[in-house]
């Protein structure tokens, strides 16, 4: 077990080490952020105190090495928009992503799983007929379509919901958060909805799939032959085994959301990093839009970490290939 944490802790910072080279190179050259910080008026003296500032006049591998060694103790550099320390950029809106991704993937389980099961073990019921259906429609659709049909529908025509913005957040000192209160989460259920939809109907199928499969195989009808109960037999045995494959789906997907959380966020105006990042791109802000890129792979990078060691402590196959290579 410990060689198995050891080899994918060394595989995360190789990984890490490659993006953060990546990061570097793609928003190093993408232009003079000088001339948008100062603009023309300003004298040749200030811009070569604010290129000075910034580090700009340093070789390329000397940005480099302080790229890297910032980024490790988490300080990303000034941000060229605004001008305040990236690190508090983030602060002020990874809360409201990662709030809305945790949502997200809550309710894509909660909902997804059941309904998988559902339509593995009454693959004829009308029920299921109307809940493939809507899969298709959950895949098929862009995700900005389905968030201006939900405003359309729950926000303009009903009047339900908050159609954009986050409010009732309640500050916890390091973290501020919306789920302690009605009007954070009336603002928080359409975003998280649309957010979900598409993995959700991802995971319904999957675990579809894997439950007709599982249904066919030899202990499952062994089972039934001990005469054991369905309900033991779906839930106890079937399930069981049908999770495997769903928990490494589902931590890709959860790096997914935080990746591309930003048509979402954009939808429905949601103060988060995702609009921070597309602020940056508009205004080439380089170290807000390195350290976006740096912080999703260190997220994808820590949820594979984390899916290989569930992976390791539900499959008992990969723990006896693992003593197995030892033993050798």
């Amino acid at each position: 077990m410990f060689a198995f944490i050891v080899q994918r802790l060394f595989q995360a910072i190789l990984v890490m080490l490659v993006v953060g080279i990546i990061s570097f190179a793609l928003f190093r050259f993408t232009g003079d952020p000088v001339n948008n910080m100062l603009g023309p008026e300003a004298t040749i003296e200030q811009r070569e105190a604010l290129r000075e500032r910034l580090g700009l006049n340093d070789s390329v591998p000397v940005q480099f090495i302080n790229f890297i060694g910032n980024a490790a103790k988490g300080e990303f550099g000034l941000s060229y928009r605004v001008g305040k320390p990236v690190e508090e950029l983030i602060a002020t809106t990874l809360p409201a992503t990662i709030e809305l991704v945790f949502v997200s993937a809550l309710m894509a389980l909660l909902i997804g799983v059941p309904m998988g099961v559902y339509t593995g073990l009454k693959r004829h019921a009308a029920l299921s007929r109307v809940f493939l259906t809507v899969s298709l429609i959950g895949i098929s659709l862009p995700t900005f379509v389905i968030g201006i049909l939900m405003i359309l529908i729950f926000g303009v025509w009903l009047g339900w919901l908050p159609t954009f913005g986050r409010q009732g957040v309640v500050d916890l000192g390091v973290w501020q958060t919306g789920l302690l209160t009605l009007q954070g989460w009336s603002h928080l259920i359409m975003p998280a909805f649309t957010l979900a939809l598409f993995q959700l109907t991802l995971i319904m199928r999957l675990v579809r799939a894997e439950m007709l499969e599982v249904q066919r195989t030899d202990y499952i009808k062994f089972a039934k032959a001990r005469g054991l109960r369905n309900r033991a037999i779906n839930y106890g045995h079937a399930l069981k085994n049908t999770l495997v494959p769903v928990i490494t789906i589902m931590g890709l997907q959860v790096g997914s959301l935080l990746a591309f959380s930003i048509i979402t966020e954009t939808v429905f105006a949601w103060p988060g990093m995702g609009r921070l990042f597309l602020q940056a791109i508009q205004f080439v802000d380089i170290p807000v839009m390195s350290s976006y890129l740096m912080l999703m792979a260190f997220f994808f990078v820590m949820i594979n970490l984390t899916v290989d060691l569930l992976y390791y402590a539900v499959d008992p196959r990969l723990r006896a290939e693992t003593l197995g290579g030892a033993a050798h």
